[in-house]
């Protein structure tokens, strides 16, 4: 009886193993095809590569290193990511903690408020307006300031905050801690799972964001880097041909091309992630109670 339970098991578990693995090669293949193919020669491309590198060449990296500010562009995409991700965290935290205070006046109906800019846009054009008014138009806090209080940050934050035992707040306002000294002693610390979650949110959001750039830089400025590299590749294929003509006579191939644009945008949070990555776990149970 026991063989035949532990053979069930055992032919389960592979199957699992199985199940588990396809799903993990569907997940894993696309960014596998995008790095092989990015570095195989523009001629192995059209005719397709699809488990390993053919006829390897680095003319994508080349042509891409070749386009006019690009060095430029990836300085305002990193500077951008790290002042826009510690502006917003410091921000949405400290904006989170005032609202986990229960003596808060007005508490719920600010909590309220938060959530209704959720729900509420008033459109495009009327935030246009709004960004030329304040004259962020055509300027690098443009990447920044529109995006340093954002609520659903805010609300999860708040929730992670309340889980933490609200003895320890007390404690340290009966030793003479002020509300700054606590949120920075004792909240930052012990909220770090959580905001270093979020925090990856953040950064994800500001490096892939190619839209500010293109709506609020009408002047002839640098441009962040996912910005920069979405007009190179959605130029035309006579442009491109042009390109290559004055690059030496070679037309870059617009596919090759795209698959190291893909490449070079995604290393830098590829390389982010394993640092972050035990907060990132403790972080998904954001606001669970703790014993």
């Amino acid at each position: 009886m026991n063989k035949k339970k532990k053979e069930r098991i055992t032919f389960a578990g592979i199957i699992n193993s199985l199940i588990l693995g396809l799903f993990t090669f569907i997940c894993v293949y696309p960014l596998w095809y995008i790095f092989i193919n990015s570095w195989s020669s523009p001629a192995a491309v059209n005719r397709g590569v699809y488990l390993i590198p053919r006829e390897f060449s680095v003319e994508a990296y080349t042509n891409l290193l070749e386009i006019p500010g690009l060095t430029s562009s990836i300085g305002i995409a990193f500077a951008r990511t790290i002042l826009g991700t510690l502006l917003t965290l410091m921000c949405c935290s400290f904006a989170a903690y005032i609202l986990a205070n229960r003596d808060l006046p007005c508490r719920k109906l600010l909590y309220r408020f938060f959530i209704i800019t959720m729900y509420v846009n008033a459109g495009f054009i009327p935030y246009y307006l709004l960004i030329s008014n304040i004259k962020l138009k055509n300027n690098f806090l443009v990447y920044i300031l529109p995006y340093a209080v954002q609520a659903y940050f805010i609300i999860l934050i708040k929730t992670y905050i309340e889980s933490i035992p609200g003895e320890l707040v007390e404690s340290a306002e009966m030793d003479g801690a002020g509300l700054v000294k606590v949120f920075f002693r004792i909240i930052l610390p012990l909220a770090k799972p959580g905001i270093a979650t979020i925090g990856l949110f953040v950064a994800v959001a500001h490096w892939n964001d190619w839209f500010t750039g293109n709506a609020y830089m009408l002047q002839d400025q640098p441009l962040p880097l996912q910005t920069h590299l979405r007009k190179m590749i959605s130029v035309s294929q006579q442009e491109l041909e042009d390109m290559g003509s004055m690059q030496g006579g070679r037309a870059p191939v617009p596919e090759t091309l795209k698959m190291g644009a893909i490449v070079i945008t995604t290393i830098p949070i590829g390389c982010v992630f394993p640092f972050i990555q035990k907060y990132f776990v403790k972080g998904l149970l954001i606001g669970s109670v703790k014993e």
